[in-house]
């Protein structure tokens, strides 16, 4: 294959990638379950069990020497209904609370692109993608202090989907 035809390969797949919903650690809402959380990750610190809308629920949470890398704690929901039937072993969302500058405003318009929205609440900013993210930055609004991923969220059939 030459070098320009490669190159156009690489781009499309690049394209393909990001066009997915929201992922980070090979953890995707609505398609990762327990079984594919422990095999990456492998047993939780903590395990927090409650009901949500008469369902049960659970949270796996990683922290001390059980985090990621660059994380101080990793949160893994489980449980989602959809169409009517509910998966208590498919994750419903995760949250990332990253050390210091783990995760900057460079890292994350990189890693997922610019957002669909921005908000503030508080004085801190936060970037909303419908892809099933939303990040919420520290008061100087570099560093992210918490990132959130959810299932992703329906677009309004009026808009036109977003470049990257």
């Amino acid at each position: 294959m030459r070098r320009p035809a490669l190159l156009v390969v690489i781009g499309v797949l690049a394209v393909a990638i990001t066009a997915q919903a929201a992922e980070w650690g090979l953890i995707r809402p609505g398609v990762s379950t327990k079984d594919t959380v422990r095999a990456r990750y492998g047993a939780p610190t903590r395990v927090d069990r409650q009901k949500v809308d008469s369902y049960d629920t659970e949270s796996w949470v990683y922290e001390g020497d059980k985090q990621p890398s660059g994380i101080e704690r990793l949160t893994v929901e489980f449980g989602l209904l959809e169409a009517g039937k509910y998966h208590p072993d498919t994750v419903r969302a995760f949250r990332l609370e990253p050390h210091g500058s783990t995760f900057n405003r460079g890292v994350v318009t990189n890693g997922w692109g610019f957002p669909d929205r921005m908000a503030r609440d508080k004085g801190q900013e936060i970037f909303l993608y419908r892809d099933g993210l939303l990040v919420y930055f520290d008061e100087g609004g570099w560093n992210a202090r918490l990132l959130l991923f959810t299932i992703p969220q329906p677009r309004d059939p009026t808009e036109e989907p977003r470049s990257r």
